[in-house]
């Protein structure tokens, strides 16, 4: 099942797909393991705050992902 990622504004900015975030359009952007996000690098950049949430939005402030209200 796919999941969908929002920024502050609101706007579909990526996808969770299994173990990956995609763009919109489908290019593979970063790696989960877990909660944890990893740039394809293999560095760490954030993490997911609820690993079950259908939609996600990015938090700025934190620069982790949060479930989508």
């Amino acid at each position: 099942m796919d999941e969908n990622i929002f920024n502050g504004q609101g706007v579909h900015v990526a996808i969770v797909r299994g173990r990956s975030i995609l763009s919109t359009r489908g290019a593979e952007l970063y790696d989960l393991r877990g909660t944890n996000t990893y740039k394809l690098s293999g560095e760490l950049v954030g993490h997911l705050a609820n690993e079950s949430a259908s939609d996600r939005r990015l938090d700025k402030a934190t620069g982790s992902f949060r479930p989508m209200i």
